[in-house]
């Protein structure tokens, strides 16, 4: 049965990528692992973890952000402080892109050399475990309906499955496809001010699932719905 080594969220390839790189130089010589490799896999991690650190507090604050904006413009009461962007220290020594892909390269040469121990595996942490059944999210395609619930606003209704959530995009008849909302669990009513009082208008919508904060699969097909302001 086949093993897996490589852990499918990226932050566990990060935890995943910290081990190696504080032990690959231990093995280096066995292996013929290449000082520039070494050195490429320590400055690898750090580059990684500064930029995923960043982006992870950049959407705590566009979390924030966005509940502060819909404040501004449905609450009645006191305005909350505007949330602060977060701030960071200088960035690390870059690497190139792939850091990942050339990890995996290290490991194929190491677990095919006639040296190579389980034990050297388990320690590194690439000897993996066996999996039935691994998730496959590349051709995961939303199917989602449109209703109208109270108020006459539309309500997205989409099913979760073994995903985090589904961001939405929405179209309002402008021929322009925009973000509208990251949904963890089913269903979203989209609560965006509907047109005048007689006034219709027809909005369509679609979405992609998450996982691991990052988009996966295929777009939904589009869905529409007539709109009507009261």
């Amino acid at each position: 049965m086949k093993r897996y080594y490589m852990p499918s969220k990226a932050q566990e390839k990060l935890i995943w990528l910290q081990n190696l790189s504080n032990k690959i130089e231990n093995y280096a010589a066995k292996y013929g692992i290449t000082a520039a490799a070494v050195t490429d896999m320590k400055d690898g991690y750090v580059w990684l973890a500064y930029w995923m650190n960043y982006r992870q507090q950049y959407q705590e604050y566009l979390k924030k952000l966005s509940k502060f904006k819909d404040e501004i413009m449905n609450d009645l009461g006191a305005t909350s402080v505007p949330p602060s962007p977060p701030t960071f220290a200088a960035a690390p020594t870059s690497v190139s892109s792939g850091i990942i892909v050339r990890a995996m390269a290290i490991v194929n040469a190491i677990k095919s050399n006639i040296g190579y121990t389980i034990a050297d595996g388990n320690d590194l942490g690439i000897e993996g475990v066996e999996m039935v059944g691994r998730i496959d999210f590349k051709d995961a395609q939303p199917q989602i309906k449109v209703r109208l619930v109270s108020g006459g606003h539309p309500e997205i209704v989409w099913t979760k499955g073994d995903f985090d959530g589904i961001d939405i995009y929405v179209n309002r008849g402008n021929g322009h496809w925009e973000f509208l909302a990251t949904d963890s669990y089913p269903n979203y009513t989209d609560t965006t001010p509907l047109p005048a009082v007689g006034l219709s208008a027809a909005w369509s919508y679609k979405t992609i699932y998450r996982y691991d904060d990052e988009q996966v699969g295929q777009w939904s097909n589009p869905v529409s719905i007539s709109v009507i302001g009261a």
